[in-house]
């Protein structure tokens, strides 16, 4: 059983999407082959704030500590979190009948049973056509005002049909122009977009276990 490369490993809630508020262990695995300009998860790829030796933690441990936790479920994340094997992980988890979520740039193939599978499409690395058909919700980072079009251009959501958040990019979460563009694609369109926000960083809410690690945030140009 191989170990896998953890950043940090918390229990909060979930700040975004259709599980909003749910209580969650969250598993923030190392790497990402995909550098957007504006990650806030940085330190699990960035050479500015990668650590002298990096934790690795059995699947089996994992499990241990997320189901100690009491946590309603388990989100697995990054960096990339789809570029490990994940096959041990999402065993370990189910057989404590921990309900198992990934979040993921849905570039790569998912390796391991999900219960439920978050894509945030990047434009360095787009989703391949089978993570489309299994995505249970999108997650579109907006970073100006001409990025949901962009994305529309890209991929048909209204034809897949699961719901589509549009979350401002969080260094833009108070950009008038950016919460504007949100506001009125769903007023004209509706279904299946949906406004969404990180909640969770309101409350400070991952802050409160101390696994969880500052963010490593980087700003940039928007990608185009």
């Amino acid at each position: 059983m191989s170990e896998l490369p953890i950043y940090e490993r918390f229990h909060s809630w979930q700040g975004e999407g259709l599980h909003l508020g749910k209580s969650a262990f969250f598993i923030r695995l190392h790497g990402c082959p995909v550098h957007c300009p504006w990650c806030d998860s940085a330190g699990t790829w960035h050479p500015e704030h990668k650590p002298d030796n990096i934790d690795r933690m059995s699947p089996l441990d994992l499990a241990d500590e997320a189901f100690s936790s009491g946590c309603e479920i388990v989100v697995i994340t990054g960096g990339e979190p789809a570029i490990h094997n994940l096959h041990d992980l999402a065993y370990e988890l189910r057989i404590r009948n921990l309900p198992i979520h990934i979040e993921t740039c849905g570039a790569y193939p998912i390796l391991g049973e999900m219960d439920w599978i978050t894509i945030s499409p990047k434009n360095l690395a787009l989703p391949i056509e089978e993570n489309l058909a299994l995505a249970d919700e999108f997650k579109i980072i907006v970073e100006d005002e001409t990025s949901i079009q962009h994305w529309t251009n890209k991929i048909d959501f209204a034809q897949i049909g699961v719901p589509t958040w549009l979350h401002p990019e969080w260094s833009c979460s108070k950009d008038e122009s950016v919460l504007s563009s949100i506001t009125n694609w769903i007023k004209d369109r509706g279904a299946p977009f949906r406004a969404g926000f990180q909640m969770h960083k309101l409350f400070q809410a991952d802050e409160k276990d101390k696994r969880s690690k500052p963010e490593a945030a980087l700003c940039s140009e928007p990608q185009k």
